[in-house]
């Protein structure tokens, strides 16, 4: 076959496949401003069916809480639905009689104060009339606006013209009226029959919009669930506002004297649930009734410092403490949203404003397609931390880099930092803002950077360094409180880019905040001919580098290059070479599964391979180990472990007759974590016992219960950090890579979470195991930190009832 007459063919047909790909974003574009006009239109159109449905379906969140409650208790649910909805038909009826025989109370006390507001309107028509500084202005603007409107020097001449009306008779006013209170009535009657049947048929009404969003239940139950979390939490606190902001405004007005004070209140707690311009219309009417009742301007002035005060404080105090991130919007799509929503509905639709925009932020956030709502809506950063500080370096705005920078460390640091706090928030800083920030320049280096990009990134990243190390400079001695303090002698050095001798600046200042002797070669290896000679190309003396490399306790090379094989090879034997016996770290940022191969480091002779600063900090602190048997590294002991362990043993958690919930607990971890092992562990001053444990282990102490020795266990670490110990590669990890228990069963991964009594003691640890690697997100180590509490609960519960069957 001609395969080329087929290439010349197919190349021919190139250009107009190209022209189409280069329209497929504009297509998208005009296909998503087409789909969103005509569900635009459909919602305006369609408003008088889909505001009683919203308003119906706003009203269920509210009430099926009391449902679900009443249903626990006992009651069917038609007869929960109705108690419900008949006892708040009650409360607002009563509430509506009560408020009609306040205002007909108003309205007959009214004409008593007509000479008040005469008096004060007289008194402030005088006022008006007095003479002011803009006369001389009014009396200008009204002779130029005379000789405007004139013609000829004579002023034109208007016939008034005025249209009376037939009086209506009593039956078509009657008529009137009727067709006025018709419509809120018939709306009202149909959101009640909406909520009833909403209530009656909650479950087969999820059905069906599960089945509307898809054939993924996992996502369309998330989104669900998320959707009735934020809904439900907003309108308990819109509540919770409310009230707290009606009472003590009746409170006041009772104090001050204004009439209707209770009235007030109420009105004021019901238009806050009107956004924006609620509050400002039930100031109204107390206001005006302080200015007719007092004579004197002292109940009118009290009254507007009052709603003041308490708009100031729902405002700035109690709305961000009891909203905080419940619906998830910002606060300019919360503004945006009321007005796009009132322009379609009116009022009812600056009510339900933010409830509906919270379901187009859920539907964002769960369906690829509208990822855009999220992004316009949502109230987290869209870009992260190390995208801002790349972001910022290349416009050239070194100045806002640093000033993030340092609020970011500054806000890792507790009240009272030790050094120890320090020298953790700028290690932190570095592994999750500035190298990443470096990986994405490494990325973006060929495909978009340009000289001047890459210039800007070097300089500006050379101010940030230099000005954290001016904020946090390093200490002359080691300061690591409770950990192994011997000083090592720690050179850092990039490999071959400029990126990585920014990564070894990092690198140096990190170790420097832990007390150790850290020195840091300025440019990369490689620009050099041969280690220890002058580079052709003019760079500095490597004096220094000589110096630093004598008696050097490790060497750290850092490295971006995401294929680093070769490179690594040849610089380590270079090193080795000249100077034998050197431990060598290889911080492979760019590599993570290279790092992952443990057979990779002994192919470069080089001690191990890291992918952050943390993993390096476990490195340096196995070197300082005095004390190592058998290739553990054992946890340090907290200096209150004999209270500890003393209220262990009295706790009661160690008695065999908890062995089968500790099984069940263990086997749902499994089940729900999809993981080999898990374990509920106690431990002990020598052991760590595991009653109900999966995981085959050898009672070490004599007794029946499963157990091993703690300087073996890693729950001894959970223990002493006393917080969720996630470890993702075990093998990685130099406090456990040589543990000959973790070998002999294969594990790779482990996350524990204390488990702790009332007073704070953790007594053991909730872990889950695997035979291979992996990572855990934020939504699954809170659910194994929830089991550890609830497994805990469980005990106590256990407990007393045993001592209730006892007795």
């Amino acid at each position: 076959m001609n395969w080329n007459g087929a290439e010349r063919r197919v190349s021919s047909g190139m250009p107009g496949l190209v022209q189409l790909g280069d329209m497929l974003p504009a297509l998208r574009l005009l296909v998503g401003m087409l789909i969103a006009s005509l569900v635009i239109a459909a919602l305006y159109f369609g408003r008088d069916m889909l505001i009683p449905l919203a308003l119906a379906s706003l009203l269920g969140f509210l009430l099926d809480p009391a449902v679900t409650r009443l249903k626990r208790w006992g009651l069917p649910r038609m007869a929960a639905a109705v108690v419900v909805v008949m006892l708040v038909l009650g409360v607002l009826g009563g509430m509506g009689m009560y408020l009609g025989s306040q205002v007909q109370q108003l309205s007959a006390d009214l004409p008593t104060y007509q000479s008040t507001i005469r008096d004060k309107l007289r008194s402030l028509r005088k006022n008006a009339n007095m003479p002011s500084a803009w006369d001389g202005v009014f009396k200008t603007y009204h002779t130029v606006e005379k000789e405007i409107t004139t013609q000829d020097g004579n002023a034109p001449r208007v016939q008034k013209v005025q249209i009376e009306r037939p009086e209506s008779q009593p039956t078509t006013q009657m008529l009137q009226w009727l067709g006025r209170i018709a419509e809120p009535v018939t709306t009202a009657g149909i959101v009640l029959l909406f909520v009833i049947l909403i209530l009656l048929d909650r479950d087969d009404l999820r059905d069906r919009l599960l089945r509307l969003m898809g054939g993924n239940l996992h996502m369309a139950t998330d989104a669900l669930d998320e959707a009735s979390e934020r809904i439900g939490k907003y309108l308990r606190m819109q509540f919770i506002v409310n009230v707290s902001y009606g009472v003590p405004l009746a409170a006041g007005l009772w104090m001050i004297g204004v009439p209707g004070a209770i009235l007030w209140g109420v009105l004021g707690a019901i238009m806050r649930f009107v956004p924006y311009v609620g509050p400002m219309l039930s100031a109204v009417l107390p206001l005006a009734l302080a200015f007719a009742v007092d004579p004197g301007w002292n109940m009118f002035l009290m009254t507007l410092g009052l709603i003041l005060l308490l708009e100031l404080i729902s405002n700035n105090v109690i709305e961000p403490w009891l909203y905080g991130s419940s619906t998830g919007l910002s606060t300019l799509s919360i503004i945006v949203a009321a007005t796009f929503w009132t322009a379609l509905w009116g009022p009812i639709g600056l009510i339900l404003s933010t409830p509906l925009t919270v379901c187009l932020l859920v539907m964002g956030r769960n369906i690829p397609s509208l990822k855009f709502m999220e992004v316009l809506l949502g109230s987290e950063p869209v870009l992260g931390p190390q995208q801002r500080l790349y972001q910022r370096l290349l416009a050239d705005d070194s100045d806002d880099a640093v000033s993030n920078a340092l609020e970011v460390v500054e806000q890792n640091l507790p009240a009272k930092p030790t050094q120890e706090d320090k020298a953790d928030a700028v290690s932190s800083f570095y592994d999750e803002v500035a190298i990443p920030a470096l990986r994405i320049a490494t990325q973006q280096h060929l495909e978009a950077a340009t000289a001047e990009h890459r210039l800007r990134l070097a300089s500006g990243m050379d101010a940030l360094l230099e000005e954290l190390q001016e904020h946090y400079p390093a200490v002359a001695a080691s300061k690591q409180g409770r950990q192994p303090s011997r000083r090592l002698r720690i050179h850092s050095a990039g490999a071959r880019w400029e990126v990585d001798a920014l990564a070894a600046a990092m690198v140096a200042h990190a170790e420097s905040l832990y007390g150790h002797e850290v020195s840091c070669t300025d440019w990369a290896l490689a620009t050099q001919t041969s280690l220890g000679q002058r580079s052709s190309s003019g760079l500095p003396s490597d004096s220094d580098w000589l110096r630093a490399m004598q008696n050097t306790d490790l060497l750290v090379l850092s490295i971006f290059n995401s294929q680093p094989q070769n490179m690594a090879r040849r610089l380590v034997r270079r090193i080795q070479k000249r100077w034998p016996g050197v431990p060598v770290v290889l911080a492979l940022f760019n590599a993570p599964q290279l790092a992952a191969d443990p057979g990779f480091a002994a192919e470069c002779g080089a001690q191990a391979c890291v992918t952050s600063l943390h993993e390096l900090r476990l490195w340096v602190l196995a070197l300082q180990a005095e004390e190592v048997s058998d290739g553990v590294i054992a946890a340090p002991v907290p200096e209150d472990d004999v209270d500890r362990v003393r209220s262990l043993h009295a706790s009661g958690v160690l008695d065999e007759a908890l062995t089968p919930l500790y099984r069940d607990t263990v086997q749902k971890a499994i089940n729900a974590f999809d993981t080999r092992w898990a374990q509920v562990s106690w431990v002990d001053e020598k052991h760590v016992y595991a009653p109900g444990s999966l995981l085959m282990l050898e009672p070490d102490d004599g007794s029946s219960v499963l157990s091993m020795l703690r300087e073996q266990s890693i729950s001894s670490y959970v223990v002493y950090e006393e917080e969720l110990v996630v470890i993702g590669d075990l093998a990685r990890d130099p406090r456990f890579a040589s543990n000959p228990s973790l070998q002999e069963k294969q594990i790779r991964f482990y996350a524990g979470a204390p488990l702790m009594d009332r007073r704070g003691n953790v007594l053991g640890c909730f872990a889950i195991m695997d035979d291979e690697p992996r990572n855990m997100s934020d939504d699954d180590m809170d659910l194994l930190s929830e089991m550890a509490d609830q497994l805990m609960e469980d005990i106590r519960i256990a407990r007393k009832q045993g001592h209730t069957d006892k007795e």
